[in-house]
Parts: C-alpha cells; sequence; structure tokens
C-alpha cells in the first residue's frame, strides 16, 4: 500500500447509499472499507465495485456490537495504522408510520438509538484513535433533514407534516454529537460534519424518494474529501447550510 493514500471507512455499506458512497469515495482514489455486519454481503458488495476497477476492500462490522467495532478497529491498526476518513452511514427507520408520535413504543425509540446514535458514538470513539494518527481526518455523519427541530416547527417547511418521532430525534442527536465532537477537535485537523443525503431513492422508503442513489451520496463524499478550509461543525445538504 502506497502510505500517502487515504483510507476510508463507510458503515452500513452493502447497500443503497453507503454502496454508492464506496464507489464514489474509491473513484476519488480512496481505498475504501465497505463496511458490513454480514461479512458475505459485505464481500459481494466490494467484489462488484473491485469488478469496476476500484480500490474497495470488505471488512466485517456490526456497529451495534462491542467486539465487532473491536475487531474491526484491530483489522485497520494492524493493516493500515492509521484511517483518514470515517463515515458513519449505517442507520434504521422503524417508527410504525401508521401511529402517532406518542403511540410509537419504546421497543422502537430503543432499537432505533440504539443503531442511529449509540452506535455511531461508539464507532467514532474506538477509530478516534486512528483518525488522529491521519493528517488531516475527516468524519462525516450521515443526519437527516429530518432532524431539523428548525425545519419541524416552520409551518412552510417540507417536512412540517412529516413527523418520525423515534428516527427525526435520534437524526437530531447526531447532529449534537457532529457539534460537540466538532468543538472537542476544533484544535486539530480533524473535521466533524453532518449531512442530509437527500429524499434518496432507497430501499427504507421503498423507493420512493425524490433524487437518485448517486445524488444521494455526494454530500457524504463531498464532506470526506474537504480541504483544510472546509467547515467543522456543519450541517449540510450538497454544500448548502441547513438549520439546526
Amino acid at each position: 500500500m502506497n502510505t500517502s493514500q487515504k483510507i476510508a471507512l463507510v458503515t452500513g455499506a452493502t447497500r443503497g447509499i453507503g454502496t454508492e458512497t464506496v464507489r464514489q469515495l474509491a473513484q476519488a482514489g480512496v481505498l475504501t472499507l465497505l463496511a458490513g455486519r454480514d461479512a458475505g454481503r459485505a464481500k459481494a458488495a466490494a467484489d462488484k465495485l473491485v469488478a469496476e476497477g476500484l480500490s474497495v476492500e470488505p471488512i466485517a462490522l456490526d456497529v451495534t456490537n462491542a467486539e465487532s467495532i473491536a475487531k474491526a478497529v484491530a483489522e485497520v491498526t494492524s493493516r493500515f495504522g492509521k484511517l483518514d476518513i470515517l463515515v458513519n452511514n449505517a442507520g434504521i427507520m422503524v417508527d410504525d408510520m401508521s401511529k402517532a408520535p406518542s403511540e410509537q413504543t419504546l421497543a422502537v425509540w430503543r432499537e432505533t438509538f440504539d443503531t442511529n446514535v449509540f452506535a455511531v458514538v461508539e464507532v467514532t470513539q474506538a477509530f478516534l484513535p486512528l483518525l488522529k494518527k491521519a493528517d488531516a481526518a475527516r468524519i462525516v455523519n450521515v443526519s437527516s433533514q429530518l432532524g431539523s427541530l428548525a425545519l419541524h416547527v416552520d409551518p412552510t417547511s417540507p417536512i412540517y407534516s412529516f413527523k418520525v418521532p423515534a428516527y427525526d430525534a435520534s437524526k437530531t442527536a447526531i447532529n449534537a454529537w457532529t457539534i460537540h465532537l466538532a468543538y472537542e477537535l476544533r484544535d486539530t485537523p480533524i473535521k466533524v460534519n453532518a449531512i442530509h443525503p437527500g429524499y434518496v431513492q432507497t430501499d427504507m422508503n421503498g423507493g420512493q424518494g425524490e433524487i437518485d442513489v448517486p445524488t444521494g451520496a455526494k454530500s457524504s463524499v463531498g464532506m470526506a474529501l474537504i480541504g483544510e478550509d472546509g467547515p467543522t461543525g456543519s450541517f449540510t445538504y450538497l454544500g448548502q447550510t441547513l438549520p439546526w
């Protein structure tokens, strides 16, 4: 391996936006680790990208499992000794769309926060020592405009009448985590940002999104590749600032 080559890891990357994020990072010359909780599916997804001539490798990583996280960190440590880019892409939406906010079960809330919040914090904490060993690491947290409190209370906003409480609140929490981590790392070369991928045509919404998957990956990739003059502690969509 060229020691100057950037190494990226994308969680939840066996399909949809995650796979496309891996593809675009690899197309930009980054050796990209395609992470998935099922090693077989991760390898199958990575093999397809390798067949396109891209520098992609699979890695097993269940973001909700501490042992799996530790093994992934150990693998990246032994093979590369650093990590330049971490894209926290893995996420779920399990709210019952037929129920009102007050009717969502605590089980739904707990499952959502376990994957969308606690796993992101744990994975980031685990990889942070490797990120600090890179020259100027980037952390990208895949959020959503559904996490914007300002948009939720604005009757003119596109999400005003769309309330998915557990998912929405989990993304609000991710935005807060982004701000706090960016503040902690403000005097380092590491930049931490949250992005909204857009309303993307994925399995999560039954393919009913407004933009295609390649466009949905652009916000993550753009923030992963920003230079030293780029932002930190921001919340954006395709480079445009979103309200908290």
